[in-house]
């Protein structure tokens, strides 16, 4: 009977554990340093609106350049915290922005530099040496899958990391997968997909280690986590199956 009882509970940690390589959740698996190449060039897009201040000599001049600042501007933002406001310049379908007295500008795939510049240009008709200001009021991005709290993440400086955006969700489960990360982004109309391994310290120089707005981070659950779904609904049924075994042998051997 003893024998019995061992293999019943051997069979039930079988079936509910498994052994996994410490390889597959070690991020950053060098000790060597790496040199970062390149930097994702951030670039405004349809749909962003954007915190434009101009800044002058003449106060009263500038007024009607600037929209008037609301309590909410100067605050951090997120969607775990609190919406964000729409209180800005945004960039239409035709990739124009509709600035007081000088109308339609378009700035899509500009640089917030370039397009700071080109602001400049067109304002010294109105204005003696301007200064332009321009942040991007709704940049997010969205981490979903096998972390801790998926969500959308309001990005107040215009920069971020995929391992910046994995914290801020709380990092990843210890089911995640780390060498296939899922990042889906849109460039020029075209929705691009990058596949990142994170244990491999070389993906600091993929095009998706710095992200841009309206990024998805997608973060898949490994095989282990997937098959415990569905052995948790078997598995209980085993375990009344094998009990109902040992109560019989019990009735029997009695």
């Amino acid at each position: 009977m003893k024998i019995l009882y061992n293999l019943f509970f051997i069979f039930s940690f079988l079936v509910l554990t498994n052994c996994a390589s410490r390889k597959e959740f070690v991020y950053f698996q060098d000790n060597k340093d790496t040199k970062i190449t390149s930097e994702q060039q951030l670039k405004l897009k349809q749909g962003d609106i954007l915190n434009i201040k101009v800044f002058g000599c003449d106060e009263e001049s500038i007024k009607i350049f600037n929209i008037p600042s609301t309590n909410n501007q100067n605050v951090t933002r997120n969607y775990f915290s609190g919406g964000i406001s729409a209180n800005g310049y945004l960039i239409n379908k035709k990739g124009e922005i509709d600035f007081p007295l000088i109308g339609g500008i378009k700035i899509v795939n500009l640089s917030l530099e370039e397009a700071s510049d080109l602001l400049k240009n067109k304002l010294n008709t109105y204005l003696k040496d301007p200064k332009v200001s321009i942040q991007i009021q709704n940049f997010k991005i969205t981490v979903l899958g096998d972390v801790r709290n998926p969500g959308t993440i309001e990005v107040p400086n215009e920069k971020i990391t995929l391992i910046e955006a994995i914290g801020i969700a709380g990092d990843l489960n210890i089911t995640a997968k780390r060498k296939n990360i899922l990042l889906l982004r849109e460039e020029d109309g075209i929705k691009k997909q990058y596949r990142i391994d994170i244990t491999n310290k070389d993906f600091i120089n993929s095009p998706a280690y710095y992200l841009v707005q309206n990024d998805v981070i997608y973060i898949e659950a490994n095989k282990a986590k997937i098959n415990s779904s569905n052995v948790t609904g078997s598995s209980s049924i085993l375990v009344a199956i094998a009990s109902l075994v040992i109560t019989t042998v019990n009735i029997i051997l009695k």
